[in-house]
């Protein structure tokens, strides 16, 4: 039964992570079992607000014990202000997790609260409560490209960038990752990413990109929970690109 539980609980982060297939994940979710406050939670809520029932989504993360990325998934709901209570009430509760600062972040800049995101993610680099020094250091350059993304907001608006391709990179899972934009009289013809060593969250790429095409601008751009790291460098990535543009 434990084995069988397990299978269902991988076939359903497999569709999520790789497939972003949110109707076979909550299947598979549900199928194994998941309830509140375990590790898939918050995956399981994604799916269900993603299938268009925010109100399930809430209810699945309604407990006391909850990952740190239940912060992010409020943030995208709109939720930011259970965002803000979430990220406290894990500080309160003596967590220095730096995600929890990053989550936050990723939050309030979906919603638009500028000035507390930048804060947010300054909390990330000057934290010192970090696994590894590897660890540290992609998560504080992901903090720090957020940052000079958020800052460069002006100048990233494309109906203000000149015609022509420009390449920029951002941190990501694994490493660097490359995006490629060209724009044709202020609207963006292409969103590439042209070089990544990530090695999940493939989907992810690909949502994201369109999700900035679809939108002609790198704001409100929802990234998949768990592929929060991509889906931000690619968003990163084309703020910095967009703002080599600038007129």
């Amino acid at each position: 039964f434990k084995m069988e539980k397990t299978c269902k609980d991988y076939l359903g982060i497999m569709f999520f992570n790789l497939k972003q297939d949110y109707a076979r994940a909550a299947y598979w979710f549900e199928r194994a079992g998941i309830q509140k406050g375990s590790g898939q939670s918050v995956k399981l809520a994604e799916s269900y607000w993603r299938l268009g029932s925010k109100s399930m989504a809430i209810e699945m993360v309604t407990n006391r014990i909850l990952p740190t990325s239940v912060i992010k998934l409020h943030g995208d709901m709109g939720n930011y202000q259970s965002a803000v209570k979430l990220a406290n009430s894990f500080k309160k509760g003596g967590s220095t997790n730096p995600l929890i600062d990053m989550f936050l972040g990723d939050a309030l800049r979906h919603n638009g609260q500028i000035s507390p995101a930048i804060a947010a993610y300054e909390r990330v680099v000057s934290s010192t409560a970090f696994k590894n020094d590897n660890y540290e250091k992609k998560v504080k350059a992901r903090a720090r490209d957020s940052i000079e993304a958020i800052r460069l907001l002006s100048a990233t608006n494309v109906a203000n960038v000149r015609d022509g391709a420009y390449r920029s990179a951002s941190t990501g899972y694994v490493s660097a990752v490359e995006v490629e934009v060209k724009v044709a009289s202020g609207r963006l013809t292409s969103v590439e990413v042209v070089h990544h060593s990530e090695k999940q969250f493939y989907s992810s790429i690909e949502d994201t990109t369109s999700q900035i095409m679809k939108r002609n601008s790198v704001q409100g751009i929802d990234g998949t929970t768990g592929a929060t790291i991509t889906s931000q460098a690619i968003i990163n990535a084309t703020a910095k690109a967009l703002a080599k543009g600038a007129k």
